[in-house]
């Protein structure tokens, strides 16, 4: 009887031992995702044949990237992935790819602004090249964007105008996206580029603040102002369900840049404004983890879900725990954001073999019936940033 009780519970050591041992095989690694990572995009890279074409999605039925050209608002994601992809493996192949992908885009800081997307097009690509690299050209070129950048801003409303093409539309109108492009000024007022680049921004990032965000700390898409009064007319939406939903990649923008702009200004209102959009966006994420295009469609669960809007709200909230006081805020957004990421590199969502994409179901402009449930560059770009984000704290402790 003892020799049987005893062989019981060896067997049972065993298997719980060999269940451990597939439980840490499969752990969450940023590390190990990151190096999967630059290799697709590595292997990728190699299949564009030019400098000046730019992956942007993946049509449904197709594996290949579809290319856009450099004046895309989305030609930055795909140099800014290559310098993060070179960043992770020091790879001077991908490295000579990020240089080439990158000075297609020069021209973008020297023609009229078309947009306010050049933070989008520049500060992701010459921005990572400059941080990675230190070449002075880079420099020169990003302190040029950011003066064609501010040729946007209205003194009369305080804010720069998103969409020059939708004034007759929407006045001026300011979007919750704009607050990315805001890192580009605030590094321009830092390194060359003059004062009013930062006063500016500071100004922007106010009008965002007290017209967009609503009292529930959701988000308005889109901003109506009078161009010549500066009245706030407004807020509606442009690329989500209805005026008054939360559109999911709104409300992550506001989450990263608020963020940002505290770091960069040390105005407590943008981070206290940063804490209500993340603390309301996590509170309304749905049971899987990984937020529908927008909070409020009705037809939710049957709504297509937006990736990009997960790996953005990671880079957020990452920001964000770097910049709060309290430690257990701090790992608060770090838990969050790493149970997003390891959500994002799960079978659901990783492409693998399925396509050139690193991500799976991102949703660009459903009322435009455009990019539903499709691989968009940003969505790999903001994935790529927050894993080395993630991978860096984690190395820090």
């Amino acid at each position: 009887m003892r020799v049987r009780l005893q062989l019981i519970i060896c067997t049972s050591f065993l298997l719980f031992s060999c269940a451990s041992k597939k439980e840490e095989a499969v752990q969450f690694s940023p590390d190990k995702i990151l190096d999967q990572n630059a290799e697709k995009i590595k292997s990728v890279q190699e299949t564009i044949k030019s400098a000046d074409q730019f992956p942007r999605n993946i049509p449904k039925g197709e594996t290949q990237w579809g290319m856009v050209g450099a004046r895309d608002w989305c030609s930055g994601f795909w140099p800014g992935i290559l310098w993060y992809a070179y960043e992770q493996s020091n790879d001077g192949g991908i490295k000579e790819s990020a240089i080439k992908s990158t000075e297609a885009l020069r021209q973008i800081a020297y023609r009229p602004a078309e947009n306010h997307d050049i933070g989008f097009m520049l500060y992701c690509s010459y921005g990572n090249g400059y941080r990675l690299t230190g070449n002075e050209a880079y420099k020169e070129v990003l302190l040029a964007a950011a003066d064609t950048l501010a040729t946007l801003y209205n003194p009369n409303v305080g804010s720069i105008l998103s969409w020059p093409i939708k004034k007759s539309e929407f006045g001026h109108n300011t979007i919750v996206d704009n607050m990315m492009n805001l890192e580009l000024l605030f590094w321009a007022a830092k390194n060359g580029g003059s004062k009013d680049l930062y006063d500016l921004s500071e100004s922007h990032a106010k009008v965002t603040m007290d017209h967009l965000v609503r009292k529930d700390g959701s988000m308005f898409h889109l901003g109506s102002f009078d161009s010549e009064t500066g009245e706030f007319l407004k807020g509606m939406t442009h690329q989500g369900y209805a005026d008054d939903s939360m559109w999911a990649r709104g409300q992550t923008w506001g989450i990263y840049g608020f963020a940002m702009a505290y770091r960069e200004t040390g105005n407590k209102d943008f981070l206290n404004t940063s804490i209500r959009l993340t603390n309301h966006f996590l509170e309304r994420l749905p049971e899987d983890g990984i937020p529908y295009w927008d909070f409020d469609d009705p037809k939710i669960p049957d709504s297509p879900k937006d990736a990009s809007a997960a790996a953005i709200a990671a880079c957020g909230m990452l920001e964000l725990s770097q910049v709060v006081d309290e430690a257990a805020l701090e790992q608060k957004y770090i838990a969050a954001a790493e149970s997003l990421l390891e959500k994002l590199s799960s079978d659901a969502y990783l492409s693998g073999d399925t396509n050139q994409a690193l991500l799976l179901h991102s949703t660009g402009h459903y009322p435009n019936n455009s990019e539903i449930d499709v691989p968009i560059v940003y969505a790999d770009y903001y994935y790529m940033e927050g894993l080395l984000r993630l991978k860096k704290l984690k190395s820090s402790k």
